[in-house]
């Protein structure tokens, strides 16, 4: 365990991110990177910036705005019990799934919908459970 977490030095940003389990992989970590999706100490960095202990690291994966102090450098992927000791997560809570309707289920070989079932289905989605761009109807 001493080769994989160091308290010194410095590693490259997407090494960590993908190393602390923050994302999948190594090449989604880089291409967050890449498109602005990570930010140190507040300024948006490449995929090779050095980082430290201390900085602040925001990464904006998957929906969600992850917010964490670096606290060990690690330089190789370690498992999950391991990975939240390296950072202190100061991220804001998940924002609450939002009630999805289920959808519309027909019959097999039931043929295409007739002109009265098109009308439920409209009224249906109009109703505020799909959010038809059609409200107005």
């Amino acid at each position: 365990m001493a080769a994989e977490t160091t308290d010194a030095g410095t590693v490259r940003v997407d090494a960590w991110i993908w190393s602390v389990r923050l994302t999948k992989t190594r090449s989604q970590a880089a291409s967050a990177c890449r498109a602005g999706h990570v930010r140190v100490n507040g300024e948006r960095v490449k995929p090779a910036h050095a980082l430290r202990t201390g900085d602040e690291v925001r990464v904006f994966t998957s929906g969600r705005e992850r917010l964490v102090v670096v606290s060990k450098i690690v330089r190789k992927r370690v498992g999950p019990p391991v990975a939240v000791q390296c950072y202190v997560d100061n991220s804001p809570p998940p924002p609450p799934r939002e009630f999805v309707a289920p959808a519309a289920i027909r019959d097999r070989g039931a043929g295409r919908p007739t002109k009265r079932d098109r009308r439920e289905l409209d009224r249906l989605h109009s109703s505020g459970y799909g959010g038809s761009a059609e409200q107005g109807r």
